[in-house]
């Protein structure tokens, strides 16, 4: 199977507030919209895409009609610090602080306003620990 392009699709409750949540902190913008579906792509990266779905529409089988549960989605940064500040500045919900973890990252988790949690990373170096578990290719 060859894959063309691959993207999340969450399922919410209000479209339109959760599609400007992403355009308003996450850098994404709209390429599709309408009151059911919002089809959002990074402004920096092509590449980077989300779509915002209202979990009761008929496209959605009924029997997985509902909302987003269980997901966390990773969005790998440059500068971490710098976006920890302007997120928590703007009063997003911090539901993990900005630290350091010995598997390679520095993240924080917060949330969007369907429960959806967030987690901002950018990769450092694992410890002599961890290092021997990654996988050279």
């Amino acid at each position: 199977m060859k894959v063309t392009q691959y993207y999340p699709v969450l399922m919410v409750a209000d479209v339109s507030e959760v599609s400007s949540f992403y355009q308003t902190h996450f850098g994404f913008q709209s390429l599709f919209e309408s009151n059911w579906y919002v089809h959002l792509q990074s402004v920096e990266n092509e590449n980077v895409n989300l779509a915002i779905l209202d979990g009761d529409h008929d496209t959605i089988p009924e029997a997985a009609r509902g909302r987003v549960s269980g997901v966390l989605l990773n969005f790998e940064v440059a500068d971490v610090d710098a976006i920890y500040e302007k997120l928590k500045t703007k009063g997003l919900p911090i539901l993990l602080q900005l630290h350091d973890e010995p598997f390679g990252q520095r993240h924080f988790i917060t949330q969007d306003p369907s429960g959806v949690m967030i987690d901002v990373i950018k990769p450092i170096p694992p410890s002599e620990e961890f290092l021997a578990q990654f996988v050279s290719i």
